[in-house]
């Protein structure tokens, strides 16, 4: 038989697997039967800025071998296999990720992501829980307050809508008097609601909240920054802040910020378009002002009332110039925006549009971040596969070490969802799950903020009930959206799946604030619904916490070794293991009773060794029920089911 085979994500074909530091040595080997052991055969090397190299193989017994000291710098290598038979014919044998395929054409390139071997991520982090908020939202502490608070907002001539009642759904609509929707109606929900709540936050194994912005803005988002120094009135004060971040260090919860770095609001003290800051001031109506060289202006008419690049072309959010020497001082500065608030108690920060920021103004934010305090935390929205993502000049440098520490996982988020609700399959879903893990350096890897849901996606419960995506439905048809009784249960079922994968898999779970409690929605604004407080679906949120504060429990689950696999039709399985303890997840998506069984080497190899699952002991579930393993682990999966089973943790 004529055989050539190599499996970028197997040891006996490459090691290390995966992402590798700078100047280390990487073995690639393929297997040779037939008359490709006859043959010459040569790995062809790419690197951007360099170009090709080809290093000859050496064959014997079956295998073709080569090893390559990877470059200096961090970067992008890929390769493939180029191989001359005997006859002179010519054969290609390339591939994304994992097994690949023989060609008579240049085929597709494996790639190794090369990154900068000091690179580190705070264990807190990794071994943790998020819980993400949207302020507005989640509770409100005092209705008083609220109404005195408003009139900061008003005496700057914007026009707050209140809801009356709790319960309320967003608006969606215009206001009266106004063409068109803006997100300018609220609930109340402010910091002290959050200080209250801290209890209940925590009661999931939580060790950080990401909020959604609090700089006041004229929004009730807050993405439309008006004063970075200022916290929204709406939500509180400085020293509301500051009592926040205290009382949830005392519970082991640290707080990440959201910030919003690559435009300001056009209503904002550093722009003034609207002229609620005086006359003469901000960079729009004073050519003077300090501001002004943070944005670009044009001689061109004004498109939409804008003279200026704004982002996206909203003219409410003029784009900043980040690497302006002015800004660049204003933000990251020693006295900064990111120092003051590092101050109040918060060093964490998860950037808005990362990949819209320069590599060089991270880079720049990530040094005061981490001398603000070494082990702070600073996350990118990257929505794309970030080791590849590309701008304007090359490869984006997110993995390498010296910018994100990591991001905002929906490559997670879109598999997950494919694969719990039936359009992709439990192979398909191990595989793409496996070539994250294979290209992300493995500090990025364990910090990657794994979501269901977020602020700016469906509802996980929605999602998952198999609705329809959001961009195929005009607003009126998102609010009116309701799926059929059968469906949101199975949304429901699903939402507990997808946790018990969070809870598993390496990487930091992320909750997105009521998706425990029930909370449904489609797209912007109906994702951002309050907290249904007292009308809560008590089932769903136990399960949901029971899953969670696993992570606090286990060891295995916060930092062991891992294997993950589809074991059968329909089903996920993660197993993670230390010397000490053990856990193992199946995951049972499909609407049939399944039996699963587990072997030694039942599950592919990962980048941690050969070693055989550990499958012998005493294995407990969520129930209490203990399970004996020798060598075999087997289990009755009934339909959408989730079944963690625990070794070694009381």
């Amino acid at each position: 038989m004529d055989r050539f085979y190599h499996h970028s994500r197997q040891l006996a074909y490459r090691e290390p697997q995966g992402a590798a530091p700078c100047g280390s040595r990487v073995r690639i080997a393929a297997e040779v039967d037939g008359r490709f052991a006859a043959a010459s055969i040569r790995l062809r090397l790419w690197q951007e800025g360099v170009g090709e190299t080809l290093l000859p193989m050496q064959i014997a017994d079956g295998i073709a071998e080569t090893a390559l000291t990877l470059p200096d710098a961090p970067c992008l290598l890929w390769y493939h296999f180029i191989i001359e038979l005997p006859d002179g014919a010519r054969l290609w044998y390339g591939g994304r990720s994992g097994a690949g395929a023989l060609s008579e054409h240049e085929p597709s390139s494996f790639r190794i992501t090369v990154y900068d071997g000091a690179y580190r991520t705070p264990a807190w982090f990794t071994e943790g829980v998020c819980y993400q908020i949207f302020p507005d939202r989640f509770f409100r502490s005092s209705w008083e307050d609220f109404h005195a608070r408003l009139g900061a907002h008003i005496a700057l001539g914007r026009h707050p809508r209140v809801h009356d009642r709790w319960s309320e759904a967003p608006c969606f609509t215009p206001a009266p008097g106004q063409t068109e929707y803006a997100p300018d109606d609220y609930f109340g929900g402010d910091l002290n609601g959050i200080r209250q709540k801290l209890d209940y936050i925590a009661s999931f194994g939580v060790t950080c909240i990401y909020l959604n912005p609090i700089c006041a803005a004229a929004s009730n988002h807050r993405y439309n920054t008006a004063n970075y120094r200022s916290i929204d009135p709406l939500l509180g004060t400085d020293e509301d802040f500051r009592l926040l971040c205290s009382e949830a260090k005392r519970r082991g919860i640290r707080i990440m910020l959201d910030g919003v770095f690559s435009h300001t609001g056009s209503d904002s003290i550093y722009f003034n378009r609207e002229g609620h800051y005086g006359e003469t001031t901000g960079a729009y109506r004073d050519p003077q002002s300090p501001y002004r060289s943070w944005y670009t202006f044009t001689d061109a008419p004004a498109k939409d009332g804008a003279n200026y690049d704004c982002w996206w072309g909203f003219p409410t959010l003029p784009n900043v110039n980040e690497l302006n020497p002015s800004y660049v001082e204003y933000i990251a500065g020693e006295n900064g925006v990111l120092s003051h608030y590092a101050a109040l108690g918060a060093t964490d920060w998860r950037l808005d549009v990362a990949d819209e920021l320069p590599d060089e103004f991270i880079r720049i934010l990530r040094r005061r971040v981490k001398a603000n305090d070494p082990d702070a935390v600073l996350l990118g929205e990257v929505w794309d596969e970030p080791t590849e993502k590309r701008g304007a000049e090359g490869r984006r440098g997110y993995v390498n070490g010296d910018e994100l520490d990591s991001v905002m996982n929906y490559c997670f988020t879109n598999a997950t969802i494919a694969f719990l609700t039936g359009r992709m399959s439990a192979e398909a879903y191990a595989d793409a799950l496996a070539f994250l893990r294979e290209q992300y350096p493995k500090p990025f890897y364990d910090a990657a903020l794994n979501l269901l849901s977020s602020h700016d996606v469906e509802r996980a419960a929605t999602a998952l009930s198999g609705a329809p995506s959001r961009y195929t439905l005009t607003r009126e048809a998102q609010a009116a959206f309701r799926p059929t009784p059968e469906n949101a249960a199975k949304g429901r079922a699903r939402l507990i799946l997808g946790t018990a994968i969070q809870t598993a898999l390496p990487g930091v779970p992320c909750l997105y604030y009521g998706d425990e409690a029930g909370l449904t929605g489609m797209g912007d604004p109906f994702n951002r619904a309050p907290f249904p407080w007292g009308g809560e679906d008590a089932a769903l949120t136990d399960a949901i916490r029971s899953l969670l504060t696993l992570r606090r429990k286990s060891p295995a689950l916060r930092h062991g070794k891992c294997r993950m696999g589809a074991p059968a039709d329909n089903v996920f399985a993660i197993v993670r293991y230390t010397e000490a303890d053990a856990a193992i997840l199946l995951v049972n998506r499909g609407e049939a009773e399944t039996q699963v069984k587990l072997t030694r080497d039942a599950l592919p190899e990962g980048p941690d060794g050969r070693d055989a699952l550990p499958l012998d002991g005493r294995y407990t579930d969520q129930n209490g029920v203990v399970v004996t393993a020798n060598g075999e682990f087997s289990a009755v999966l009934p339909p959408l089911c989730a079944k963690m089973y625990i070794r070694g943790v009381e």
